[in-house]
């Protein structure tokens, strides 16, 4: 198994007595890691699925005597997609307060459904931890960053599941079965779409536009839908971790872009597999090609932050009315860096003469293939 970066994290939360709460997309190995973490820190370990009906239905009532009941002898309770219980957050709350010293780990792919369900009832009793598909770190530390450096260009085109990772020559098949199972059959069931083909067109309408600023309303005349069913099908693949939302920064200066945003994938397997092009990047435009290592590499910084509990790190892109950018910034502190991202350098890269001007005191870094491991390690 490849180890992943929040394993250590958990543990400690278990041991100060917190009820763990998992997020990530489906697939991204929550299973996996809560077992692990389990079988290393219990005997007895009681797993339920909230994709089991009988599950669903045997937590429709909660009290304390029936959750003693059902829970006996285990010390270590898995909850698998906890969102799809009704009363999770009741059942959590009573092991919180009743049964202390009973270790819980709940997942869940719906960021929304989950919270809505748990932070109300455990306020200052659980820690919450978000699981990535794999990140360029953890598969560093898997194999090593020479052998990464050298996948680059296949990561940007297949990414990053573990399942996608762990069988070469096997990858468009697994991409096909993610997005037919997952994305188009969880994501619009169990959000009522009520055109769940406008929101597939929305979602590949967004796959051609990764690097560049998006509009509602230029999208809703794409997609044919108006523009607040867009946004409400954006904050959608936003909650269950498909895409993610990068704002623009800015001061005071009049030709800034002040609201502003950029969308992304998480995955680029899952991006690519969307509209269907699964072609070398050496095949693609040096455009998209560029769009791509962008999506990379914001992708991976942010999940690389958050592993490493930068959780005050704000992120940001900077750009003009007169399309000067900065492809990212990063505000911490009070302090600001900025980095600017290219496949393929050819003369050396300064910041925006605007830019400098504007924030002297930034940071200015320049991210190609040869950097990557400063950047994401």
């Amino acid at each position: 198994m490849i180890a992943r970066l929040i394993e250590s994290k958990i543990r400690k939360a278990l041991d100060r007595k917190k009820i763990v709460t998992v997020l990530g997309p489906r697939q991204a190995g929550k299973s996996t890691l809560a077992g692990v973490v389990a079988k290393a820190e219990a005997d007895r370990i009681l797993e339920l699925n909230g994709d089991d009906s009988d599950v669903r239905t045997m937590f429709e009532d909660t009290d304390e005597t029936r959750i003693r009941t059902l829970i006996g002898n285990h010390d270590f309770l898995l909850v698998d997609e906890a969102q799809k219980i009704i009363n999770v957050g009741n059942m959590l709350k009573i092991i919180a307060d009743r049964i202390p010293d009973m270790k819980v780990i709940a997942t869940g792919s719906s960021s929304f459904k989950l919270a809505k369900a748990v932070n109300e009832s455990l306020t200052g009793r659980k820690l919450e931890f978000r699981l990535y598909p794999l990140s360029f770190k953890e598969m560093v530390g898997h194999t090593n960053l020479l052998e990464e450096r050298r996948l680059i260009a296949h990561r940007m085109i297949y990414g990053y599941y573990p399942e996608v990772v762990s069988s070469p020559g096997n990858e468009k098949e697994i991409l096909k079965e993610l997005i037919d199972s997952y994305l188009y059959k969880d994501v619009l069931e169990e959000n009522s779409i009520g055109r769940p083909d406008r929101l597939v067109k929305l979602l590949q309408a967004l796959a051609f536009q990764i690097g560049s600023t998006v509009s509602s309303n230029e999208l809703a005349g794409l997609v044919g839908i108006d523009a607040k069913t867009v946004d409400r099908y954006i904050n959608i693949l936003e909650r269950n971790f498909i895409i993610f939302t990068l704002p623009s920064y800015a001061s005071n200066q009049r030709n800034e872009l002040k609201f502003s945003r950029k969308l992304y994938f998480w995955d680029l397997g899952i991006r690519n597999a969307v509209i269907g092009n699964m072609a070398p990047l050496e095949l693609r435009p040096p455009e998209e090609a560029g769009h791509l290592w962008e999506n990379f590499l914001v992708s991976e910084r942010i999940k690389r932050n958050d592993y490493a509990g930068r959780t005050f790190v704000k992120h940001y892109f900077w750009r003009t009315q007169q399309k000067k950018e900065v492809d990212l910034i990063e505000i911490e502190d009070g302090r600001m860096s900025a980095f600017e991202f290219k496949w393929k350098p050819g003369k050396a890269v300064a910041a925006p003469r605007q830019f400098t001007t504007q924030y002297n005191n930034a940071e200015f870094h320049c991210i190609t293939p040869s950097e990557i491991g400063d950047f994401l390690l």
